[in-house]
């Protein structure tokens, strides 16, 4: 398991990068900030994003130990080519759901959202992870992702919760 706080982290920057959606990309204001939706957006950090994500790192990294340059590109290519394009899917669906979607309606906003939120994930994430996995730690990579996210975080929550 990864450790809590790890997790925090996670869901505490899930949550901020719902704020930044809400406030800066939709300007819905003070009195027009939806916090249910954030405290949902921060609940999806805590109990799915962090625990995923911070076992997939742990993993990937007894399937490829090591920091050297060409040890790095591997994780790369494992994360985004395999992990990223299922991670994404999952997250979509969780959010749909969370969000009281039907079955019918939460796999319609998948195949609306997904291949632009992968294409999106494919312009931001493969430099980020290559200096990632050859610079940093194991026990800081996901915090360290979860800081650079908070752009994609904000990307994430205006594509999960856009109707």
């Amino acid at each position: 398991r990864p450790p809590k706080g790890v997790v925090l982290v996670a869901g505490a920057l899930m949550g901020a990068g719902d704020v930044i959606a809400q406030q800066l990309v939709e300007q819905r204001g003070l009195r027009g900030h939806h916090c249910p939706r954030t405290l949902k957006m921060m609940a999806i950090g805590f109990c799915f994003v962090g625990p995923v994500v911070g076992n997939w790192y742990r993993i990937l990294d007894r399937l490829i130990p090591g920091n050297t340059k060409v040890v790095a590109v591997k994780k790369m290519v494992l994360d985004q080519g395999g992990f990223a394009p299922c991670f994404l899917g999952c997250f979509l669906a969780v959010t749909g759901a969370v969000n009281g979607l039907s079955v019918q309606d939460n796999w319609s906003k998948i195949q609306q959202d997904y291949m632009d939120a992968l294409m999106t994930n494919y312009c931001i994430w493969p430099p980020v992870q290559i200096a990632n996995f050859y610079f940093v730690p194991l026990q800081h990579r996901l915090a360290v992702v979860q800081c650079v996210a908070i752009v994609w975080n904000c990307y994430l929550s205006w594509k999960a919760n856009r109707m």
